[in-house]
């Protein structure tokens, strides 16, 4: 586990009250306007936060990927429990996401971007399985000091990512702030050069 990798034994921090009302999934996944067949990548989908409530909303596979055996063990008793069969369980690092090109119709990026090195290869990555015109609907903690989140070098300043989404062929559609500590950025995988 890298530095900048998060802790699974603080997933008390990923799914509370308190960020639920600030990020409330449900919301923020009509962002992606989701089709009955859509297929959803969940990148560091750790306790399921956004997995569960998107499995929900397609009757396409929904895949989850984390680097952590512990999360994906953990999310896989929550499938069951909500007696999901379109969740497929993968293990491994948005650097090098383990599935074949344009596969994926949406793809959901909370609060993990700012763990990948380098974040060109991520981003490359999350292009590469994207279908062309397909979206990514990403939340990160803004590149300022906060009680929580993790540490301001780690951090990705709001700007700089939207900058750095438009530099591996993404066309930002919307960079949005739902409180003062996090932003969000919907962006689509351009069909041909942006």
């Amino acid at each position: 586990m890298t530095e900048r990798r998060f802790n699974p034994e603080h997933t008390e921090k990923l799914d509370n009250p308190e960020r639920r009302k600030v990020l409330p999934p449900e919301k923020l996944l009509e962002l992606l306007e989701i089709q009955d067949n859509d297929i959803i990548l969940d990148l560091g989908a750790g306790t399921g936060y956004f997995t569960i409530p998107a499995a929900g909303l397609t009757n396409g596979k929904v895949y989850a990927l984390d680097v952590a055996p512990q999360m994906l063990q953990y999310l896989g008793k929550r499938v069951k429990e909500e007696k999901l069969d379109n969740v497929e369980l993968i293990e491994g690092a948005i650097e090098c996401i383990p599935l074949a090109g344009q596969i994926a119709d949406h793809v959901i990026a909370s609060f993990v971007l700012h763990e990948v090195e380098p974040l060109e290869k991520g981003l490359q990555e999350m292009s590469r399985v994207l279908k062309p015109g397909g979206t990514v609907l990403c939340i990160e903690w803004e590149k300022k000091q906060t009680e929580q989140g993790p540490p301001l070098r780690h951090r990705i300043h709001s700007n700089e990512l939207a900058e750095a989404f438009e530099e591996n062929g993404f066309l930002v559609e919307k960079l949005t702030y739902p409180s003062d500590q996090h932003y969000l950025i919907v962006a689509r995988a351009c069909a041909h050069n942006c």
